[in-house]
């Protein structure tokens, strides 16, 4: 099995230079990874290797089994120095002895363990040793999640020192399962909001006392399906746990969870005690990383029958392959199996015969005689050279694919200085030779767009960067220029490693065990330097370049999650007629007049830019007083700016008097392909297709949530990078966010669109379909239980989506007066799949529970604690209400409210929030809406150090896009982000600023002919 890399730290001098290396497995160094920790926490000295032995050692595959020499202290574990009472020491000794008898006996019978037994050891570490452990897995990778200063910090600092609980304490000792049962950290751990859509903090990592009680490893009957289904080496909760940084038992109620086909939603909601309070991105991150092992799993169990298949599946084989951690590892032990691809080196000379001497070679040295082997007449065996050269190839491949050898030569790598470098493809440098000789006009307008592509890349034509230090934006940037064949890549690896591997082979691992003759000395060098630059080397780039990739992906689709949900999450401007516009020149400006509930009221085509300005103002005038509009939105896109100075020009005259009129700016992506889609035609069948975009972009501010819903994601102009990241990943954690932004949001069942509720957690478009369909045919729903009653709703369906879908009392009173029927029982024929809905009995009166968050599951809770606090659910929202549980709450504490009406504080805290809320809470209110304004400000007018208030439109890597009303959005470099300029609520943040956030700035740098203006962050505006 592969060894984990460790996270190490280690000064390297090289001259004058010295550089803090730090290597993980996705290459990020905390000073870069870590954008938004105090300069005071960067700068820190280099710290000693600590090395602790890997959870996959296993053994070799070869005969011989030398071993790297490891630090003495680590060959003999010290006695615990933590004092304990006898009788915790009679018990860990039975408990002990316990564990060993079923372990053996397990063993015995041939079982495979998972959840944590499969490394039991005998429970015998010292203090020190547990604080090792407590490094290795919370020094998790950045494709772990582990790029946020807030909590990495808080990690950092609590593993300083730890108080071991006495009454843990045997059961630390006893079953190690969850890591931190007995450990309590001094320090305070900081209170933080039960709110999971201002930009969570990252996942809460080894909190105390959490994992009491809580399980370590999987029911017996799931544990025994994951054996089934992964038939691997490795144990999964285990490896799960590493990769993604969260403790052991976290994953496993995870995988129960997900098994039990639960939704990211339900379970960032409803099952916070069993996720330990992690948010949606961090539940998703455990997911995907869940989901590709099991892809992982059946991927190589394909691999091993095809190698059945074709004869050449060996015992070693099958144990390396079921070993592999990563889909890249287990392409490097199959890549030479693959039908498609050449016959290696190694198999041909294994065709010959020749792996008898290789193996003679390691084991028998003194009574090998290659000359033996010499074959004149069969080519490859004709000559001694030809034979000794066989013989290298089989070495050769031996050592490219000993675990044993990996491990130790990306040990070397990981202590070494790593440099990744790009530089001017010799096809560009061919290609400029060539334009100078062409004289034609014409030629030169064709090379014109090739050489403006080539000149974006012009920062990375001589580019070198350590590569634990390179920023995900610049792998992006180098993986697509490589693509395009204007880069050529390259990762550097220090000669230092090649020299230290060839001395290791030689003395330690591949070391004969008998002393062999000068000559077959000399075919073991060879063999060794063949693999390293042959075999080894094109594997370890390829690995780097891959995690690199991986990482820098991951980065800039985490990007676009949070960018989408703060645009998702704006707060929609609600009560007023708003205009919408869509600017343009030879097809003029499309306008679209809507109601405060977004009816389509009037639709029109005005020609502001030509020469019937004045009529065409009128026509606006006669528009707007009629329908009393107060508020344009206006599209950004072409023709924007004239279409901006032409309302400005005619607020400033009083035009629309006595209106008092305002404007703001929207994004309109998406809006062009929203508007010939099917979900458009179907909703304004009637409509223009360019009379639809303009609905859409004043729907936009009315309602972004339900608008921006009925667009792809990657449509909506978010983040950067999105053509050079995994699609379907890409697609995946979109449509995640927007399913958890629509369920947290919540929908009104008896007015929102199809197209909506298809989005809320555990519906799909079927489903959606069916409710739409019930609700005409029977009116609207009188309470939650009457959803059982659709076609498809089966139990986990219900109990998925029941507690983000509303019954609101006003849409209620006002649907009853249509002419549709209410029923309490639908009216189908019973013979056609009713599962016997028809015949069930529901109630037909209104619960106020329904138009809480409250979980109809937690409806008895809610009722004893209405009972408690001497309220009624007819309070619900009512400032009485709020005052009473309030000042239950203050004399009693919400755990012990929840040990007495028998529940979970998490749960209890639900369901305060959902009776103390107001009739009609919506969680947007909090977030930022569109600035209407009544000026207009131009690029020209900018200058140096002038201060402005701006709206942030974008986030990317490198920093953030803010609209200053110029037409032009400007650039905060990352840089000038730091964290004294952020409130306290925002420090703790992976993305500091995000769309719609308002900001105080000051021009850095203004230029006009590229358009671009540098911002320097001067607050953020609550």
């Amino acid at each position: 099995m592969m060894r984990r890399l460790r996270a190490t730290s280690k000064v390297v001098k090289y001259g004058d230079m010295e550089s803090d290396l730090s290597f993980s497995q996705t290459m990020s160094s905390d000073e870069d990874s870590e954008e938004w920790r105090p300069t005071e926490l960067k700068s820190k000295g280099p710290s000693k290797i600590v090395s602790t032995p890997a959870a996959g050692d296993r053994k070799a595959t070869a005969k011989r089994t030398s071993k790297p020499k490891q630090p003495k202290a680590l060959k003999t574990p010290k006695a615990p120095k933590v004092p304990k009472d006898p009788k915790s020491r009679v018990l860990l000794k039975h408990d002990a002895e316990r564990k060993k008898k079923a372990l053996s006996a397990r063993k015995d019978s041939g079982e495979s363990w998972l959840a944590g037994t499969k490394r039991e050891r005998d429970g015998r570490k010292d203090d020190k040793a547990g604080e090792h452990k407590e490094e290795k897995e919370t020094d998790c990778p950045k494709g772990g999640r582990a790029e946020e200063s807030g909590p990495s910090i808080r990690m950092k600092e609590e593993r300083v020192s730890f108080i071991v609980s006495e009454a843990h304490e045997a059961d630390r000792w006893a079953d190690e399962g969850s890591s931190l049962a007995g450990l309590r950290p001094k320090k305070e751990e900081i209170e933080e909001e039960d709110f999971m859509f201002e930009e969570p903090y990252l996942k809460k990592q080894k909190t105390s006392g959490t994992c009491q009680g809580q399980p370590t490893a999987l029911p017996p009957s799931e544990a025994q399906a994951l054996r089934n289904e992964l038939n691997m080496t490795w144990d999964l909760t285990e490896l799960l746990s590493t990769l993604t940084c969260v403790e052991m038992w976290v994953c496993v109620n995870i995988i129960v969870l997900l098994r039990e086909e639960n939704t990211v939603p339900f379970m960032v909601r409803y099952r916070k005690e069993m996720i330990n309070h992690m948010d949606a991105d961090a539940v998703r991150d455990v997911q995907l990383t869940y989901e590709e092992l099991c892809n992982l799993a059946k991927k190589t169990q394909s691999v091993i029958q095809t190698l059945k298949k074709d004869g050449v599946l060996t015992v070693e084989l099958e144990q390396n392959l079921r070993s592999c951690r990563s889909a890249d590892e287990l392409d490097h032990v199959y890549s030479p199996y693959k039908k498609g691809s050449k016959l290696t080196k190694a198999r041909r000379a294994k065709a010959l015969g020749l792996e008898v001497a290789a193996s003679a070679l390691l084991d028998t040295p003194h009574t090998l005689d290659l000359m033996a082997w010499v074959k004149p007449d069969t080519k490859g065996l004709s000559s001694f050279e030809e034979v000794a050269t066989g013989v290298e190839h089989i070495l050769a491949d031996m050592i490219a694919k000993d675990p044993e050898t990996l491990t130790y030569v990306k040990s070397l790598c990981e202590n070494s200085f790593l440099t990744i470098r790009s530089s001017v493809s010799k096809s560009v440098l061919k290609e400029k030779e060539h334009e100078k000789t062409v004289q034609s006009q014409r030629k030169q307008g064709a090379q014109q767009n090739k050489h403006m592509d080539k000149d974006k890349f012009h920062l990375y034509f001589d580019f070198t960067c350590n590569i634990q230090r390179i920023q995900p934006h610049q792998t992006l940037a180098i993986n697509r220029g490589e693509s395009l064949k204007i880069l050529t890549v390259k990762v550097n690896i220090c000669d230092r490693v090649k020299s230290d591997f060839i001395r290791w082979c030689i003395n330690n691992r591949w070391r004969p065990k008998t002393f062999p003759r000068e000559e077959l000395n000399v075919i073991i060098r060879n063999a060794v330097e063949d693999s390293y630059k042959r075999l080894i080397l094109p594997f370890l780039t390829r690995s780097y370049r891959t995690k690199l990739t991986f990482a820098a992906e991951k980065e800039s689709i985490a990007m676009f999650v949070r960018n989408l949900r703060q645009r998702l999450l704006m707060c929609p401007v609600r009560g007023c007629i708003i205009m919408g516009v869509d600017p343009g020149f030879r097809h003029g400006c499309k306008l679209a007049i809507l109601s405060p509930t977004s009816q389509i009221l009037h639709t029109d085509v005005v020609y502001l830019h030509n020469s019937s300005q004045p009529k065409e103002a009128e026509k606006l005038r006669h528009l707007m007083i009629k329908y009393c509009c107060t508020r344009v939105v206006i599209g950004n896109g072409t023709a924007c700016r004239e279409t901006e100075s032409f309302f400005t020009d005619l607020i400033f005259r009083r035009y629309f008097h006595p209106l008092e009129v305002s404007y703001c700016i929207t994004n309109e992506a998406g809006a062009s392909i929203y508007s010939v889609s099917p979900e458009a035609v179907k909703e304004m069948p009637d409509l223009d297709p360019n009379l639809r975009s303009a609905v859409s972009i004043g729907r936009r501010v009315q309602d972004p949530l339900a608008e921006l819903v009925k667009i792809d994601p990657k449509h909506i102009g978010i983040g950067t990078y999105q053509h050079d990241v995994s699609a379907g990943a890409l697609k995946a954690a979109l449509d995640g966010v927007v399913q958890e932004c629509v369920s947290f949001v919540g929908v009104d069942i008896n007015i929102c669109s199809e197209t909506l509720m298809r989005h809320v957690a555990g519906l799909n478009v079927g489903r959606a379909q069916n409710i739409a369909k019930w609700r005409e045919q029977n009116g609207p729903f009188i309470n939650r239980e009457q959803l059982k009653l659709v076609k498809g709703m089966g139990p986990k369906t219900y109990q998925q989506c029941a507690g983000f879908i509303r019954i609101n009392p006003q849409t209620l009173h006002s649907a009853k007066s249509s002419p549709h029927p209410v029923a309490a029982v639908p009216e189908k024929p019973a013979a056609k799949k009713g599962k016997g809905k028809t015949c069930v009995n529901k109630p037909t009166s209104f619960n106020p529970l329904d138009q809480t968050c409250i979980h109809p599951e937690s409806y008895h809770v809610a009722q004893r604690f209405m009972s408690l606090v001497g309220g009624s659910v007819d309070q619900i929202g009512n400032s009485g209400l709020q005052q009473c549980v309030e000042s239950k709450v203050r004399t009693s504490s919400v755990e012990e409210l929840a040990g007495t009406v028998d529940t979970t504080p998490e749960t209890l805290k639900l369901i305060i929030d959902g009776l103390t809320q107001p009739p009609g809470f919506d969680i947007r209110q909090n977030f930022g809406h569109a600035d209407f304004k009544r000026g207009i400000v131009s690029m020209s007018d900018l200058r140096v150090g002038t201060v402005l208030t701006g709206r942030v439109d974008n986030a990317a890597l490198f920093g953030a896009f803010v609209d200053i009303g110029v037409g032009r959005s400007g650039l905060i470099h990352k840089s000038n982000i730091t964290l004294d300029k952020l409130p306290v609520s925002q420090r703790n943040r992976s993305l500091a600023l995000g769309p719609g956030e308002r900001v105080e700035v000051r021009v850095l740098n203004v230029d006009p002919q590229r358009g671009r203006i540098g911002l320097d962050l001067i607050r953020v505006l609550e």
